[in-house]
């Protein structure tokens, strides 16, 4: 009887921790969001290179996701790394973009971003054919599960030119909150839906033709890995070359442009 009396006591308190914890983190946020901006906080933002290229009229909402992003996660050094401010920033300034017209709550689950110095080895098992064998891969970033993304520093540095290893982790984030890593983040209705794989299954298989016929591509070839590295490599684009994407495929940009809430070509 006493058993059952903790065990019932010890559930209530989940639950009202539960029911809780969102007017907390709410609570939190307003307190940190009353506050104004440190100079710290401001010139780190003016040397990310995601907020020079932002309108003026947006970059106050980008400033205040920022701020709440670096409050709630863990930055954490790997390989020797020591992460500064301003690494940090500008991590957190571009994955804010993909939520900057979005709900807040979408990366409320993400605890930590790791940070090593270039490209890591990670280990998993892959199967084929019934037989599961161990491998190695080198990447330069990696969305581990809901509560932690691993980064390339060298990629971060680097991106341009279509490439951006952080809005393809972030978006590949976004891909998980549907419930599954296939390519249709959580979009409004069934006809949303049916639009998205419309216009997606179709510029992917112009793109894997393409890709076959040695042709070259504004969009990464490893996009045609799958439906979720292609929904990832065209974020990408759709940020960094967000003009020559709409030229050359104007239904895919009016998707994005619609789950993202923003038209980065008129930037």
């Amino acid at each position: 009887m006493t058993a059952l009396l903790v065990a019932l006591a010890i559930g209530a308190l989940v639950l009202v921790w539960l029911a809780g914890a969102p007017l907390l983190r709410r609570r939190r946020r307003g307190r940190l969001l009353a506050s104004p901006p440190t100079g710290r906080e401001r010139a780190a933002l003016a040397r990310s290179r995601a907020w020079r290229r932002l309108p003026r009229a947006l970059r106050p909402r980008l400033a205040a996701r920022v701020r709440v992003f670096l409050a709630e996660r863990q930055f954490v050094g790997c390989g020797g790394l020591a992460v500064s401010d301003d690494m940090r920033t500008e991590i957190a300034t571009q994955a804010c973009l993909l939520i900057l017209n979005r709900s807040e709550h979408v990366f409320d689950e993400l605890r930590s971003i790791l940070v090593y110095p270039d490209e890591f080895v990670v280990r998993d098992d892959v199967e084929e054919h019934g037989v599961v064998t161990e491998r190695e891969r080198t990447l330069a970033g990696q969305s581990w599960d809901t509560s932690r993304i691993l980064l390339s520093w060298r990629d971060v540095r680097d991106s341009g030119d279509g490439y951006n290893v952080v809005i393809h982790e972030f978006a590949h984030y976004l891909d998980h909150e549907e419930g599954a890593a296939n390519g249709a983040p959580l979009l409004d209705g069934p006809r949303d839906y049916a639009r998205w794989a419309e216009v997606m299954q179709q510029a992917f298989a112009a793109l894997e033709a393409r890709t076959e016929a040695g042709e070259d591509t504004l969009l990464d070839p490893y996009a045609v890995e799958d439906e979720a590295e292609f929904f990832a490599v065209a974020s990408e684009a759709f940020f960094e070359l967000p003009r020559e994407l709409r030229a050359e495929h104007p239904q895919l940009y009016a998707e994005l442009a619609g789950f993202y809430r923003l038209d980065p070509a008129l930037w």
